[in-house]
């Protein structure tokens, strides 16, 4: 069985824990390719709701096993601390497996984070504050930690002292702040390897095997399409890959035993952090989007921005990340709206544009062009069908699915795992 990846087709928070969720039950694998704890899923099991910000999110479904692969950063203190807080739940963790290769995010990734987007002034970026950009940025100038030095304590001390000397400048001489210590770090790190270690295994191998064997694997982003380092709103982007490319390099699954690409979109948009959001609101209706879908971070707390569905960043997200469907996500926020706008264009100069700008001043500058959908009133939360929506209801998600360039396969009707919609098969 060929591997299937879900990606965010926004600027994440888009509901992807509980497409994993739904799936869960019917893969075998479930797998976190990039990121790290400044992603998060919320995914609601009855009175439970679980937040799960590094572990992925079929880590809920006993039948499948949850996998933490190497183009995942990993902050060991909140991994366990997660951990434990579903241990104490009645979540049972011991399939959990962990890349070797996956890279340490350390303490002073997180002390250079905070002291250098602090520095940044006006031009901050918005960063978690959680070490991922440093330490990311450590792997590609080949000075990071990854889970498999752990278990070599000197070769940990040489690297952690190697990536050192040139951090401690930084800090000193232009943040003025106390030097870290090597050995601190490597303490550190090493209090964690004991436990760690059962649950390292080179993941790449096991999931190739499986794939092998007929198995399934589903590969789940964190962030979305607009966040991804390349192919995002630079520079106010994550910096890892999200779209559906980084699944491979995530993974080390070759791209030809993917067969499909689920995308998740919320049936309006938000995004957390700095930069452009052509569609975003700063009035009542801003205001009714962020009470109504519960529109907080999973991970910082932090407010979402909010604005209406914004057709071209779909079509993008459909082009950069093949979708083959789309998992529409939060439908039933919208009802009680007698007016749904749509985003169906840009006005750039003065000038019609159908598509995302390539130029960043231009999108930036973009402002949306709306149509208007009538709304609907009637509660559905409760509907199993797509024929159990009110008609003004389904001729919206028609609308989006024409615009977008994609079927829309599966949509999410209220907050519980089972509140979802399905049209078409996903998992083909």
């Amino acid at each position: 069985m060929p591997a299937i990846v879900l990606v965010g087709a926004q600027w994440g928070d888009e509901g992807k824990g509980k497409a994993t969720d739904l799936l869960g039950d019917r893969v075998d694998y479930v797998v976190r390719y990039q990121g790290g704890n400044n992603a998060g899923h919320t995914v609601v099991i009855g009175d439970k709701k679980f937040a799960l910000h590094l572990l992925p999110s079929g880590i809920l479904t006993p039948e499948c096993t949850p996998v933490i692969g190497n183009g995942v950063v990993i902050d060991l203190e909140v991994l366990f601390r997660e951990i434990d807080g579903l241990n104490e739940k009645g979540v049972d963790t011991s399939k959990l497996m962990v890349s070797a290769n996956a890279h340490i995010i350390t303490p002073y990734h997180v002390t250079v984070d905070k002291v250098s987007e602090r520095f940044l002034g006006k031009r901050a970026i918005g960063t978690t504050g959680r070490g991922i950009g440093p330490t990311y940025g450590d792997k590609i100038g080949r000075l990071g930690i990854r889970v498999q030095d752990l278990f070599d304590p000197s070769i940990l001390k040489q690297k952690v002292e190697g990536s050192l000397t040139q951090k401690n400048e930084l800090l000193i001489k232009v943040y003025n702040r106390a030097a870290v210590k090597a050995d601190e770090v490597v303490e550190h790190l090493l209090s964690f390897a004991e436990r760690l270690k059962p649950m390292v295994a080179d993941t790449s191998l096991v999931l190739n095997r499986a794939l092998d064997e007929g198995k399934t694997v589903l590969l789940e982003g964190g962030q979305g399409t607009l966040l991804d380092v390349d192919h995002g709103t630079y520079p106010f982007v994550t910096s890892s890959n999200p779209i559906a490319g980084g699944a491979t390099t995530g993974s080390g699954i070759g791209p030809t035993k993917i067969s499909g690409v689920i995308g998740i979109l919320k049936a309006y948009t938000t995004r957390v952090g700095a930069g452009p959001f052509p569609t975003e609101l700063f009035d009542e209706w801003g205001e009714y989007l962020r009470k109504q879908g519960g529109e907080v971070g999973t991970t910082t707390g932090r407010e979402r921005r909010c604005g209406w569905f914004d057709a071209p960043i779909a079509r993008y997200a459909t082009r950069v990340n093949g979708l083959t469907d789309i998992f529409l996500t939060k439908l039933d926020v919208l009802t009680g709206i007698k007016e749904i706008p749509v985003c169906v264009a840009y006005e750039v100069d003065g000038q019609r544009v159908e598509e995302i700008p390539v130029s960043q001043t231009d999108f930036h500058h973009a402002k949306p062009i709306y149509e208007n959908f009538p709304g609907w009133d009637e509660d559905i939360t409760g509907a199993t069908t797509f024929e159990d929506l009110p008609k003004n209801a389904q001729d919206y998600v028609l609308a989006l699915e024409k615009m977008s360039g994609t079927r829309i396969s599966a949509i999410g009707v209220g907050q519980d795992r089972n509140a979802t919609i399905v049209r078409h098969e996903m998992l083909s």
